[in-house]
C-alpha cells in the first residue's frame, strides 16, 4: 500500500462515518490514527454527545465483532473476562468467555466499577489475552477497547487508576456540536435518521482489518528526523520540571506520541513526520497521562493548559523533515 492509498483509506472512512455523525472531525480523526496504530481509546463528554454512536459506527466500518459492556459498582472480574463454568451433566469444566473476546469492545461508563474489576482491564488492553483459572487466553485480532466516561457524574463512580489511563493512546473530550451542525443534526432527525437503528444508514465495512495492516506498514516507514526527535525529548523533559505537574509525561508517554505523529503524517499524505504533528496530538495523547498539583488544580488549570504552556515553551525546529 502507498501514501496515496493510505489517504483514500481514511476519505473512505471519515465519509462512513459521515453518514451517521455530524461534525466531530477531530474526533474521527484521532479514532483513525487509533485504528491504524491498535491503540485504545477514551471517550469523554456529557450524554447525548455521540460517544455510543461513534464507536458503533466505527464497528461497522471495521466490520468486525462488537460488544458492549455497560459497567456497574458490582461488577466482577469474571463479567468481563469470563470463567470456568462446571457442567454437571459431562462432569467437567468448560470455558465460558467473557465479553473482551471480540475485536472492538465498548467499556460504557467504565468509570462506574470499582478499582479490582477495572484492573481486569489491564492485562487485556495491554497483553491483547486474557487469564482465566492462571491460564492465558488469547484475544481477536485486532483488539481496541473504546472506553466512555461522564465527566458531571461523580455519585456512584471510580476514578481510574493511572496504570489503566495510560493505557489508552488517547483520551477525547467530546463537547456540544456547533450551532451549523446541530441544525443539520436537526434535519437529519426529521428527515427520518434513527442512531437506534443504525443498519438502515448504509454504512460499509471500508477498512478491514487487512486493509488496516497494509496502512500500518506505510505508517512504520514514515521517517522521523532528529530535529523531530529533538523537538520531542524537550516536551518530555518540560513536562517533568513543570511546577504544575506532579507527574510529568513518561518514556510511554513520548513513545506513544511518536507513533501517533507518523500515524497523522500518513494519513496526510507524507513520508516524514513534523514538529506539527506532535503539536496536533499532544492533548489528546497526554492529557490523561499528566497528573496535575493540588495548587495548579485550585487555580482552575487542566492538564490542557499545561500541554498549551508547553507547546508555547518548546522551541520549534525550522528543519524538521526527512
Amino acid at each position: 500500500m502507498s501514501s496515496a492509498a493510505v489517504q483514500s483509506l481514511a476519505a473512505e472512512v471519515r465519509a462512513e462515518f459521515a453518514k451517521v455523525v455530524v461534525g466531530q472531525q477531530e474526533v474521527v480523526d484521532h479514532l483513525l490514527i487509533a485504528l491504524l496504530l491498535e491503540g485504545h481509546v477514551l471517550l469523554q463528554g456529557v450524554p447525548g454527545v455521540a460517544k455510543t454512536l461513534l464507536v458503533r459506527t466505527l464497528a461497522e466500518v471495521l466490520g468486525v465483532s462488537f460488544k458492549r459492556l455497560q459497567f456497574t459498582p458490582d461488577m466482577m472480574p469474571s463479567d468481563i473476562v469470563g470463567t470456568q463454568v462446571f457442567d454437571v451433566g459431562s462432569s467437567s469444566f468448560h470455558l465460558r468467555r467473557g465479553p473482551v473476546f471480540c475485536h472492538l469492545l465498548l467499556a460504557d461508563e467504565i468509570n462506574r466499577t470499582p478499582p479490582k474489576t477495572q484492573a481486569a482491564l489491564l492485562e487485556v488492553m495491554e497483553e491483547r489475552q486474557a487469564s482465566i483459572d492462571g491460564t492465558a487466553h488469547a484475544l481477536p485480532q485486532p483488539f481496541l477497547v473504546c472506553a466512555t466516561v461522564n465527566p458531571v457524574e461523580f455519585e456512584g463512580t471510580y476514578p481510574l487508576p493511572e496504570a489503566q489511563l495510560d493505557r489508552f493512546l488517547f483520551q477525547l473530550n467530546l463537547d456540544y456540536p456547533t450551532p451549523a451542525d446541530e441544525r443539520e443534526l436537526l434535519r437529519r432527525v426529521l428527515a427520518g435518521f434513527d442512531a437506534r437503528h443504525l443498519h438502515t444508514a448504509g454504512l460499509r465495512p471500508v477498512a478491514p482489518p487487512e486493509r488496516l495492516k497494509a496502512a500500518a506498514v506505510v505508517v512504520a516507514a514514515v521517517q522521523v528526523s532528529e530535529a523531530v526527535l529533538d523537538y520531542l525529548q524537550a516536551l518530555l523533559a518540560a513536562s517533568r520540571e513543570s511546577r504544575d505537574l506532579q507527574l510529568g509525561a513518561s518514556p510511554r508517554a513520548g513513545i506513544a506520541l511518536l507513533r501517533a505523529a507518523r500515524a497523522r503524517a500518513a494519513l496526510d499524505g507524507r513520508d516524514y513526520a513534523l514538529p506539527d504533528d506532535l503539536k496536533a496530538l499532544a492533548p489528546a495523547t497526554w492529557r490523561h497521562r499528566l497528573l496535575l498539583r493540588p495548587e495548579a488544580e485550585i487555580e482552575g488549570r487542566t492538564a490542557d493548559d499545561v500541554i498549551a504552556d508547553l507547546l508555547d515553551g518548546a522551541e520549534v525546529p525550522l528543519a524538521a523533515s526527512t
